[in-house]
């Protein structure tokens, strides 16, 4: 038996899309082990937009920025927490700090400015709709 490092999943669209996009544009991230700082993305196309799923439990709906700038979709947080406890002679102070950030490339057919994003139960839900223009519209022969 040998073992294999990671297979990159074949793509289900036949056409480029923001899927694939995102499929091979996954961010940098600078630091530690990206498979454990970095939250999972879902990313699902529907007719009308794009859907993008963040987990991210623990954190709370102001500890997110969603940016959008020259086509690219930034998602990023940051967790500060600082515990300082003193009893008589002594002081135990902890502090941790936590942050990341994911960058997307949106292709040419999004509507940049309909931009929406909720969090709900852990999970950042960020729905990026398509442009009138370039959604399928089945025409009617007379």
């Amino acid at each position: 038996m040998s073992l294999v490092r990671f297979n990159q999943p074949a793509s289900v669209f036949p056409y480029r899309s923001l899927l694939n996009e995102m499929l091979n544009d996954f961010g940098t991230f600078t630091g530690q082990d990206s498979r454990s700082s970095v939250p999972a993305v879902n990313i699902r196309e529907t007719e009308g937009e794009y859907q993008l799923e963040v987990a991210a439990p623990g954190l709370n709906k102001e500890q997110f920025s969603v940016n959008v700038e020259d086509r690219v979709l930034t998602v990023s947080a940051e967790q500060k927490k600082e515990e300082t406890q003193e009893n008589g002679k002594w002081t135990r102070r902890e502090f941790s700090y936590a942050s990341f950030k994911r960058s997307f490339t949106l292709p040419k057919n999004v509507n940049a400015e309909a931009i929406k994003a909720t969090y709900d139960n852990g999970v950042l839900h960020v729905h990026v709709p398509k442009a009138e223009a370039v959604r399928p519209k089945q025409i009617e022969i007379q």
